[in-house]
């Protein structure tokens, strides 16, 4: 076998077996077990609970959970434009990096607070190492959103009747000090030791080969890296991501890397069934995530494998895959799996240029973002897989005759009208902005580097990438300017926070309802046939929304090879 796939099997595999005990242990912090990190984070969280005058013990219902998610949102982002506005006046700024337009901060700091971070500016000459410090607390923060909203479902099906899910602030805190901070920590030191800059100097200066003095960007690389990646943020440091040798330096980088956007979310699958007692559950959603993301991975990786036969028909070697935007030191199996990975967890972070991928391997990665639901983000995921989960249910119910059931609570009309609604908005939302961007080319589709269809899928690609909080891009289009700045802005504003408000009021909404004893009639959504009926309502959706945008842009620009 390949020692390229031996090593991607090695690490998912890894990855696997890790996730495991680590969502025992996610359960028990949202649980309030004890842990053996309390000695440490105890006193931590307590100080903070006294500075800001918060109880942690004040139980929430889901619409109190709302109003405060939504209320420190709005601050974080009221500060991020400040910063970013004014960061030639602030400090830690030794290479002079001037300020953001309004347009640009806009883009920004809403980016990085849905836990996006499509980033619309050049990371190393964009912003100041004080900007970017800001733009990684929020990364922190905004991956601790979305699993404190994951936290408020975990406590909404684990209780037979209940309006008290548990307080917000609670679940924010410890998601960042106890989730996120240690695994962060860890791949940073990891990333140091293996040459990723921790510095806060300006530019280095070298000499190259040819005799010329080059001006090289340093900067706090390593923390950045390892929380854009354990927090599925996916935010650069530098423009060109993962594919630069800071923020990347080797194989063994990449595959810890790529561990890090991996665990958080298979631990959480896993943590749901540790927390409500419904183990056999999460197994049954693990499955169906792991079918998906197995069905786009393994074409992927063999298509960047055998490379473009355009380049065989010439007579040149292409025994080394598809290698134009790509780099060598990884190779084009880690490279084809990292490109899944980042786009079905909704990391965002590159390895290499996607705009490079054969034209069904973009596919593959348009459609991991359009189903938004085979692992996701840290929390989020979840919350996008109940949405399925819910209309799996209901129209399992209406095929067999009864009242649809979920974990013991009727699900009504109020509940189906929410799942719907969620259901269609994504769709909604990348299909209406790619109409806008080329019904009005002199907006959009002027700002593009490829003609055809190829210039389609880039349109496609960066709307769908806003609508699900991915952040990575087909980088053939010119971005910055007012129409993609303002336009993706306010689909990451929707598409990050109705997802989220959506699934919590339905969860809400069913906690608060009479626990309906199971019996013979009773729908069992842990077993392996439920799981293929979530399954088939997923591929249903989304073939139906998005078949035809694929087929004007990838699919289109694949027979044009032939």
């Amino acid at each position: 076998m390949n020692t390229e796939i031996i090593g991607i099997l090695a690490m998912f595999l890894g990855t696997l077996a890790l996730a495991i005990p680590f969502g025992k242990y996610i359960a028990k912090v949202y649980g309030k077990e004890e842990t053996l990190l309390d000695p440490i984070f105890n006193p931590i969280e307590k100080l903070c609970y006294k500075l800001s005058g918060i109880n942690p013990n004040k139980e929430m219902n889901w619409k109190e959970h709302l109003v405060a998610l939504l209320t420190i949102n709005m601050i974080w982002f009221v500060l991020g434009m400040f910063f970013l506005m004014t960061q030639q006046w602030l400090p830690l700024n030794p290479d002079g990096n001037p300020n953001m337009s309004a347009d640009l901060a806009f883009n920004t700091t809403i980016s990085f607070v849905v836990n996006c971070n499509l980033q619309h500016y050049s990371g190393e000459s964009g912003v100041s190492y004080f900007s970017q410090m800001w733009l990684m607390f929020l990364q922190f923060v905004s991956a601790g959103t979305g699993l404190a909203a994951a936290a408020i479902l975990f406590r909404a099906f684990r209780e037979k009747a209940t309006d008290e899910l548990g307080n917000f602030y609670e679940f924010l805190l410890k998601s960042c000090t106890r989730i996120l901070l240690p695994l962060s920590l860890v791949i940073a030191s990891i990333l140091v030791f293996n040459g990723t800059p921790m510095t806060f100097e300006g530019k280095d200066q070298i000499i190259s080969l040819q005799g010329d003095t080059v001006e090289v960007s340093t900067g706090p690389v390593a923390s950045f890296v390892a929380i854009k990646h354990v927090g599925t943020n996916g935010g650069g440091f530098f423009g060109a991501n993962g594919a630069h040798p800071f923020e990347n330096p080797s194989y063994f980088s990449n595959m810890v890397e790529m561990f890090g956007q991996l665990i958080v979310p298979l631990a959480m699958i896993f943590a749901f069934g540790y927390f409500t007692r419904k183990r056999k559950f999460s197994w049954m959603i693990f499955g169906v995530m792991t079918l998906g993301f197995l069905l786009l991975t393994i074409p992927n990786v063999t298509m960047e494998m055998k490379g473009n036969p355009a380049i065989s028909a010439m007579g040149i070697d292409n025994s080394l895959g598809a290698t134009e935007g790509k780099e060598i030191r990884f190779g084009a199996a880690a490279t084809g799996f990292w490109s899944i990975v980042t786009t079905v967890i909704s990391t965002g972070s590159i390895n290499s240029m996607h705009d490079s991928s054969m034209p069904l391997s973009g596919m593959n990665q348009l459609i991991a973002m359009m189903i938004n639901a085979f692992y996701g983000g840290c929390g989020v995921g979840l919350l996008n897989f109940f949405i399925f989960i819910i209309l799996a249910v209901f129209i399992s119910g209406l095929m067999v005759g009864r009242t649809p059931e979920f974990m013991g609570k009727k699900v009504e009309a109020k509940e189906m009208k929410i799942a719907m609604i969620i259901a269609l908005l994504h769709p909604f939302l990348i299909l209406v902005g790619t109409a806008l961007a080329t019904a009005f080319p002199e907006q959009g589709a002027a700002t593009l580097n490829n003609p055809g269809f190829h210039g389609f899928s880039e349109i496609l690609y960066e709307y769908t990438s806003s609508a699900a909080n991915n952040g990575s891009g087909f980088e053939g289009l010119g971005d910055n300017n007012l129409w993609w700045n303002i336009s993706t802005g306010f689909i990451l504003i929707l598409g990050r926070f109705l997802p989220i408000i959506g699934p919590i009021a339905i969860a809400g909404l069913l906690a608060s309802k009479k626990y309906i004893p199971t019996g013979n009639g009773t729908l069992k959504t842990d077993t392996g046939t439920f799981g293929i009926m979530v399954f088939a309502v997923i591929v249903i959706i989304a073939a139906l929304s998005f078949f035809p945008a694929l087929t004007l842009g990838p699919i289109a620009e694949y027979f044009s090879m032939k």
